[in-house]
């Protein structure tokens, strides 16, 4: 072992292996340096590369299952590539493929085996091919169908967000047999606890009960499962389950992924007696991964999956020393509640009060994902009054509510099921050009703040609620996870009437606008203007490329006046400024900008 590569990653790692694991703590030392070159990094020169992911406003996240466009039963990530080629192209440089591995459950969150890719969507070289280009792939499969999209090379390559479900395993996996069987070394990768143990102050995301039993070899056990019976707690207290994690890590970016999604992370060490969330543990965890990251391949992004209040949520930056990029949970429910009430002030009160991220870490900002819409990072934001009142016009508008248990046994709302564009719905008059406007005034607010922007399939395409998805799998979320068959796709998208044409065409439209204008640098500066309730205001600047662009969204359903003589906003009275939402110049007349209803305006201001 080279001693002076030896001696550094001591130096880096040491004293955090000690504070978990104690007197384990030299032999974790030797294991992390004998993983790296299992994956041909570590001993060598380059375990110090210096690439490192350099975010810009070119850049924007699909989030999808590989499975949400198909027709054929195999090779299903094929048919997402050709939908990728035919309608994307560059709009977007990333995309979160949803978990892709065989499960058991809950949509792929339910993992069998992590180191294998579901054979339906195809193998590794699959993904692989995403992060280069798809000539190989699309050569070998025919792409949508024959007459849509073959033999052809994709117009962009892809960078590759992947899950990594840390927080717990399938009951039907391999390890958890190994612990029904009383075999080593998975026989200790699960926490057993005695039901009579009181656990009433563990934090409970979910309503089904915390312990399972199970038969092994052993006897009847009492397994700890946070999210459901399927989905079976690790025991991150033991250090073979950390280097298990470790290893997958590794094994993934070998396999050409660049961003690493901790799942359900906040929930992941369990110590009796306490909330079992948050705990100092978890975050040395998250503090490991990221400075071993940063040693072994630092173009590598972690981002921690954390739907909690904001203040628990960007705890998981640490100090600039654990995420690279944390969720904007509170902003979903904020922008919906502004549009449907018409009035921004907590949207506004919100984002003045933000905080810079640490140095090289940012926001992901998004409105829908395949879960529902968070409605904990709300608390504390909004009047529980109007809470309720959001609560309510989801059920209104078709959608559901699910909740969870509190810890003094009473249920409260957790989460609201329902397609973002049909939140917007609206369910006085039916109008369908309503329902688009205030939807894409959304989305436009999203792309516009500091922070690097993600993007649901099904917010991409204006997908319905899918209520015959609720029917068929018995569970809310199915609502918001439509599978399209890509010729239906297809001839919506092509049809300029439809609904999901209009929206998808000015998405595509506002994205590569976006793109081309380096005001819009995630790490580019901020500054939130306050100048009434029905408006939502916000600078983004980027000084080192001298760039300066003002938004301005109308979050009511009439025209509304911008006065400019009586807001302190850096525009000139009289002046006219390049829109570039529109590629027109929009003057600023005695003092006021008039804008149309749901309207937002970019106004390049250098």
């Amino acid at each position: 072992m080279h001693t002076q590569i030896y001696g550094d990653i001591k130096s880096l790692f040491y004293k955090r292996l000690q504070r978990l694991y104690g007197d384990e703590a030299d032999r974790c030392l030797r294991r992390l340096v004998y993983m790296t070159g299992r994956y041909g990094v570590g001993l060598r020169e380059d375990l110090y590369r210096t690439q490192v992911q350099d975010w810009d406003e070119k850049d924007a996240v699909l989030i999808t299952y590989g499975d949400m466009v198909y027709r054929d039963e195999q090779n299903k990530l094929a048919d997402l590539c050709g939908f990728m080629n035919e309608f994307v192209g560059e709009a977007v440089s990333t995309i979160h493929l949803l978990p892709f591995f065989p499960y058991s459950s809950d949509e792929g969150f339910s993992v069998v085996d992590y180191r294998e890719v579901r054979p339906d969507l195809g193998d590794w070289s699959t993904i692989k091919a995403i992060t280069t280009r798809f000539d190989e792939q699309i050569q070998r499969h025919t792409v949508y169908s024959s007459d849509y999209v073959t033999r052809q090379t994709m117009q962009a390559n892809y960078n590759i967000m992947a899950d990594l479900v840390i927080n717990h395993v399938s009951s039907e996996s391999e390890w958890f047999e190994d612990f029904i069987n009383d075999i080593q070394p998975a026989k200790n990768y699960f926490i057993e606890v005695d039901p009579e143990t009181d656990l009433s102050k563990v934090t409970r995301p979910r309503n089904t009960s915390l312990l399972t039993p199970v038969r092994s070899r052993g006897g009847k056990a009492h397994v700890w499962t946070t999210f459901s019976s399927d989905q079976v707690d690790l025991d991150f207290s033991n250090p073979d389950v950390f280097f298990e994690f470790l290893d997958i890590l590794l094994f993934y970016i070998s396999q050409g992924i660049s961003v690493i999604r901790l799942d359900a992370i906040a929930y992941l060490w369990k110590e009796i007696g306490t909330s079992c969330i948050h705990l100092p543990e978890t975050h040395e965890v998250v503090k490991l991964i990221r400075a071993f990251i940063e040693l072994v391949a630092p173009h590598v992004t972690i981002i921690t999956e954390t739907n909690v209040p904001h203040e628990e949520n960007i705890s998981y930056f640490g100090e600039g020393d654990e995420a690279h990029m944390v969720y904007q949970f509170s902003l979903p429910p904020l922008l919906l509640h502004a549009i449907l009430n018409e009035n921004g002030r907590y949207l506004t009160e919100w984002a003045q009060n933000l905080d810079d991220p640490p140095e090289g870490c940012l926001y992901f900002n998004f409105t829908a994902s395949h879960d529902g819409i968070g409605v904990r990072p709300l608390e504390g934001l909004v009047p529980d009054r109007e809470f309720d009142r959001l609560i309510q016009s989801t059920k209104e508008r078709g959608g559901y509510v699910s909740y969870k248990t509190d810890e003094d046994g009473n249920e409260s709302p957790y989460e609201l099921n329902i397609t973002y564009f049909d939140a917007f719905k609206d369910i006085e008059h039916g109008d369908d050009q309503l329902q688009i406007k205030r939807f894409i005034c959304s989305q436009i607010i999203m792309l516009t703040l500091q922070g690097l922007p993600g993007i649901y399939f099904h917010s991409l395409t204006a997908t319905p609620n899918c209520q015959e998805g609720v029917e068929k799998r018995g569970e809310k979320r199915a609502i918001n996870r439509r599978r399209w068959n890509p010729d239906e796709l297809r001839d919506r998208l092509n049809n300029s009437e439809t609904t999901a044409s209009k929206v998808f065409n000015e998405y595509r439209r506002i994205l590569n606008i976006r793109r081309q204008h380096p005001a819009f640098n995630p790490y580019a500066r901020q500054q939130v203007y306050d100048v009434g309730e029905s408006l939502f205001v916000v600078l983004r600047e980027n000084t080192d490329q001298q760039e300066a662009v003002l938004s301005i969204s109308n979050l009511s359903s009439g025209k509304k006046k911008v006065p400019v003589n009586e807001v302190d906003l850096p525009v000139k009275v009289d002046s006219a400024y390049p829109n570039l939402l529109k590629e027109e110049k929009r003057k600023i007349e005695d003092g006021d900008l008039v804008l149309e209803s749901f309207e937002t305006v970019w106004l390049k201001l250098k």
